[in-house]
């Protein structure tokens, strides 16, 4: 199938081919044609699937056919709600692409920046509005924003969206919108919560779904090594050191380790730099766009920072530590191996993490292929706790031997320690504690 089966307006076909558009993905083309028959829709799709298109591209043509607004009075029609900055920009920039050819009016408004400039734009009247939660709300209570006129909803990334708490942010939009309007809803996941939050907001919608949750991209090419905790900086800087890798997204569990592991690239002349809650807006945006067009090598990145990097030509994903949680693993590698492309996934796994490896390979089910030929063997080594760490003993039973390797002590006063892995003094399996750590 091609767009040009989709019946799409001139104007759009048009902008496609300048786009180098030819084939619709899966999603694309399940997902136009029944919206632009106005269903709503149930959408359950990777990251990397192009479900960004599958939304805007029939929004765009129907807003169009409805006819003009006067100039001066426009009110906003199409609102698109998204967890972050980085997917609300890049989400602005489609729409721009897709509807070039076209005489509506989009913005974008998110928090961690000055509003006059946003709201100067809403003032002139949008067709569009792409929106992150907090800042909605807030333009909303000082009357910047009116929904009262809105006919498509779409609420995107809704599992990321739940992890980061926006939940009630969420539900007090939707008490707001009309009724009457036609709404879509994406999630890559569909836990129990998500199913229910899209049962408030959707009318007898169509379900839409490409993949299932739990699989990973047949382009991607998963390896594993499991080495020591105290070894994984000297392992990721043995493996940054091949030519054949230009650029590479690292992943850790926590801010601390992020900020961490730039520290230790950047020692040895390793240009790189930390994307999380943590980082202003403006500095999260300089990141990813100094990654993009590659004057940094490696970006070093939390989950939920990371759910806005869309970089089609990013071959490498490196998960420093092993999620606690196993389809953050499918989503982080989800990340490379995108529009055909072939990409490469490398995880490192100490002994406290192979209980969240069970988990992944049950999820995914298949095995990791394990990489042993490396110049870090593993040893099984759990760092023994520190005397002066206030947080207790931990939970679980420790294995192997408490000496640490003979790179360890150097790793460990490099900055390798993480606060994901720093044990617990809740009396909660390690797993359980991990997880309910990543959900406050």
């Amino acid at each position: 199938m091609t767009f040009s089966e989709l019946e799409l307006i001139e104007p759009i076909q048009k902008a496609l081919k300048q786009e180098g558009y030819t084939k619709p993905t899966l999603i694309q083309a399940q997902a136009i044609p029944l919206l632009l028959a106005q269903n709503d829709l149930l959408g359950c799709a990777q990251t990397g699937t192009g479900k960004t298109a599958a939304f805007a591209i029939p929004i765009l043509q129907l807003l169009h056919l409805q006819g003009p607004q006067q100039k001066g009075s426009r009110r906003i029609k199409a609102l698109i709600v998204t967890p972050t900055r980085e997917l609300a920009i890049q989400i602005g920039e489609s729409f721009a692409s897709y509807g070039k050819n076209l005489h509506l009016t989009h913005t974008v408004i998110f928090g961690g920046v000055g509003q006059k400039a946003q709201t100067d734009m809403l003032q002139k009247g949008v067709d569009i509005l792409i929106a992150t939660p907090g800042r909605l709300l807030d333009l909303m209570n000082q009357r910047f924003v009116s929904l009262r006129d809105v006919n498509f909803f779409v609420l995107d990334e809704a599992d990321r969206m739940l992890d980061m708490g926006f939940i009630h942010d969420v539900n007090k939009i939707i008490a707001v919108l009309p009724k009457k309007r036609q709404s879509l809803f994406f999630s890559a996941t569909m836990p129990p919560a998500i199913t229910k939050l899209a049962n408030t907001i959707l009318d007898n919608p169509v379900r839409v779904e490409v993949t299932p949750v739990s699989s990973t991209a047949d382009t991607i090419n998963q390896f594993l090594y499991y080495v020591d905790k105290g070894n994984k900086n000297d392992l990721l800087l043995h493996i940054l050191d091949d030519k054949a890798i230009k650029t590479a997204l690292v992943f850790t569990r926590t801010k601390h380790g992020a900020d961490k592991v730039v520290k230790v690239l950047a020692a040895q002349g390793i240009k790189a730099a930390a994307i999380h809650g943590n980082k202003s807006q403006n500095a999260r945006q300089n990141a990813l766009e100094n990654f993009k067009n590659q004057t940094i090598k490696v970006l070093v990145a939390t989950d939920i920072a990371a759910r806005g990097i869309d970089i089609d030509e990013l071959a490498h994903v490196i998960n420093f530590e092993i999620p606690n949680i196993a389809e953050t693993y499918v989503h982080r590698i989800g990340r490379t191996g995108r529009a055909g492309a072939n990409g490469t996934a490398l995880s490192f796994c100490d002994a406290e993490e192979k209980e969240f490896l069970k988990d992944i390979h049950k999820l995914i089910n298949k095995a990791i292929p394990v990489i042993e030929d490396h110049p870090f063997p593993f040893k099984g080594i759990i760092p023994p706790k520190k005397e002066n760490d206030r947080r207790g003993p931990k939970s679980f039973k420790q294995g192997g031997s408490n000496k640490p390797s003979g790179n360890s002590s150097r790793n460990n006063s490099s900055g390798n320690r993480t606060e994901g892995n720093s044990g617990n003094s809740s009396g909660r399996p390690k797993k359980q504690y991990y997880k309910e750590k990543a959900n406050r």
